[in-house]
């Protein structure tokens, strides 16, 4: 989980930063005024600084700059899917069967260190993922040897994930073992406000939704 908090919103900000490269001024403000619909990311430290990162990126904006960044497997705004990663999944396939399914919980896992639930519900699906951090503490006893461990409080990381069935259907609309970033951005847009994604951990907590406003709450 905490690969996860790190790396995404990372990923998210360097977006922001090669479009304010790639874009003047002039074309950023003219693009931010016609804009409906904004991205909006916000991690928060828990650490002694307290450092809060907030981005806050216009749709529109990120679908004009993503064609023009050829970086590795993002090219033209479309993300090569690298076969040997996939184990032998049909992606394709998968997201047919989910798509003409019926509502309802698809995979529930519960353990003593992870929760896990994919679930269907009113064209959106839903990725709940719980993992428990149990943390031991070691002491020594009377004799200065060193005594069993004892568990101290134990820490969740929780991440949360909410996708428009609609958003997952425009990024698979791209050829194939590619994944259409661009038309997932404006499916995404289309959709209106909604939380995208919740991370909550013992180093940061993460949010990125989309909304109309130009500034984040």
């Amino acid at each position: 989980m905490n690969h996860f908090s790190r790396g995404f919103p990372g990923f998210a900000g360097s977006l922001v930063l090669s479009a304010c490269v790639l874009l003047p001024p002039p074309a950023l403000a003219q693009t931010a005024s016609k804009s409906d619909q904004w991205i909006h990311v916000r991690v928060e430290s828990k650490d002694d600084k307290g450092e809060t990162v907030r981005v806050n990126v216009p749709v529109e904006l990120a679908v004009k700059v993503l064609p023009t960044i050829n970086h590795q497997n993002l090219q033209a705004g479309k993300v090569h899917i690298d076969n040997a990663h996939l184990n032998d999944v049909d992606l394709r396939a998968m997201l047919d069967a989910v798509r003409t399914a019926k509502d309802g919980e698809y995979v529930t896992v519960q353990s003593n260190e992870d929760n896990v639930r994919i679930a269907k519900s009113a064209g959106y699906l839903y990725i709940h993922v719980t993992e428990k951090n149990s943390a031991a503490k070691h002491g020594k006893d009377a004799d200065g040897k060193e005594a069993p461990a004892k568990s101290s409080a134990a820490k969740e990381s929780k991440v949360e994930i909410k996708v428009p069935m609609k958003v997952v259907d425009a990024l698979f609309s791209a050829g194939k073992d590619e994944l259409d970033v661009v038309a997932a951005l404006h499916a995404l847009s289309s959709n209106g406000d909604t939380e995208l994604v919740s991370v909550n951990d013992d180093e940061n907590t993460v949010r990125i939704w989309i909304d109309s406003k130009n500034i984040p709450d």
